[in-house]
């Protein structure tokens, strides 16, 4: 998260970890490119639109991660359907499929669009070790198809999360600022301040920004990440007629 105020010491411990590869996104990674490349690291920035994907080519970048606005956190304006092949059709470098993808079927709808690969973000909430409260697991796990919602349209900051007191409260005072002539923008920052670390680490159910994606209606189960990369790859090699072959 290239807007973090850490991003220097967090990329200091990428380089002394030897991380093969790293995804960013909010902001662009173009000046840490040269030393993250020295290090032998891949580099693959998010991008909203075919405009940044081609911008990030330019700057030298490995790959983009073309991220459609049905994920969970910050989106773009794009779904996938319509952004992955546009992206692929734009440059010349691999692009990864981002945004509403949860299981073999999306992964192989990714391949058919023009990605070389798929980046899964909500369906690894519920594996078994991720560390996110119980409490995150469990909104995901009872979810329905229209059980997320987008903040900060006002703030040009917009997020996907699932439905909550504090969700549907800050769309609700956006709406109400939106129709001032001079719109609170401070107090909707405070609001949202703080929110991700209360559904992540404190499980806050009413309080907490739980970033999840529209796909979150189709997770069912918490199980071991391998196993959910191996059900995935079966079923989308299946549908694909390649085979099962391994990952």
């Amino acid at each position: 998260m290239l807007l973090s105020r850490h991003i220097r010491e967090v990329f200091d411990v990428i380089i002394e970890e030897k991380v093969a590869v790293v995804a960013t996104g909010a902001g662009d990674p173009s000046p840490f490119l040269d030393e993250l490349h020295a290090a032998g690291i891949i580099v693959m920035p998010v991008v909203p639109s075919v405009s940044l994907a081609r911008m990030m080519e330019k700057k030298g970048v490995d790959a983009v991660i073309a991220e459609g606005m049905e994920s969970g956190g910050h989106i773009g304006m794009l779904t996938t359907m319509t952004l992955v092949p546009q992206v692929a059709d734009a440059v010349n470098i691999p692009v990864i499929a981002a945004g509403g993808i949860g299981d073999g079927r999306g992964v192989a709808a990714a391949f058919m669009l023009g990605a070389v690969g798929a980046q899964m973000g909500t369906r690894f909430l519920t594996a078994t070790e991720s560390e996110v409260h119980p409490n995150f697991k469990s909104k995901i796990l009872k979810a329905k198809d229209i059980d997320t919602i987008v903040t900060g349209n006002l703030l040009g900051n917009r997020a996907r999360v699932l439905k909550n007191k504090m969700a549907k409260s800050f769309v609700k005072n956006e709406v109400n600022e939106l129709q001032k002539e001079k719109p609170d923008v401070l107090a909707l920052v405070k609001m949202e301040s703080g929110t991700l670390r209360h559904a992540v680490q404190e499980g806050d159910k009413e309080g907490g920004a739980f970033m999840a994606g529209q796909i979150s209606g189709l997770i069912k189960d918490e199980k071991p990440a391998a196993d959910i990369l191996s059900d995935i790859w079966a079923q989308a090699t299946d549908l694909m007629g390649i085979g099962n072959t391994t990952l």
